[in-house]
């Protein structure tokens, strides 16, 4: 089977973080900006392909070893990134979202934005690992939590 998938804009990281969507896109922000969250696909364009099915150790809490779905690791079999991040603005004419953060590189292509809703995105009450119990339970807190002490990677 085979699968096209095409970029719909990229993501800048230079002073600011946005998400500029290609010209023939555009029109497809109408109505986003009432909503205050979103959830962009991106395509992790500067990872090297050396995916296997596990990883060793990719969280300093974690055990040995996780399959990779069990990860939020770049290394996947199709470098395809997915993040909830809060909207700032979105100019609509000229196609660029204004975030507070995303975890990208500049120029990381953007495959797809869906509005968050929790009616289908939120989980009241979610069951995680032990190991990562200690991580923030929701997105605002995520920003003030010190990061570098979970990930090996």
């Amino acid at each position: 089977m085979n699968i096209e998938v095409k970029s719909i804009g990229h993501i800048e990281t230079n002073d600011t973080y946005k998400i500029v969507i290609d010209k023939e896109y555009i029109k497809g922000l109408k109505g986003l900006s009432e909503f205050k969250y979103i959830n962009v696909l991106f395509y992790f364009h500067k990872i090297q392909n050396n995916c296997t099915l596990t990883e060793i150790k990719p969280y300093k809490k974690g055990p040995e070893e996780l399959g990779v779905f069990a990860t939020r690791t770049p290394n996947r079999q199709n470098k395809i990134g997915q993040e909830t991040v809060y909207v700032i603005n979105i100019d609509e004419e000229k196609g660029i979202i204004e975030v507070p953060y995303i975890d990208a590189f500049d120029g990381t292509p953007v495959l797809d934005i869906k509005p968050y809703t929790p009616s289908i995105d939120r989980v009241e009450n979610v069951e995680v690992p032990v190991w990562c119990k200690d991580w923030p339970d929701c997105y605002e807190k995520s920003g003030d939590f010190d990061w570098s002490n979970v990930f090996n990677f």
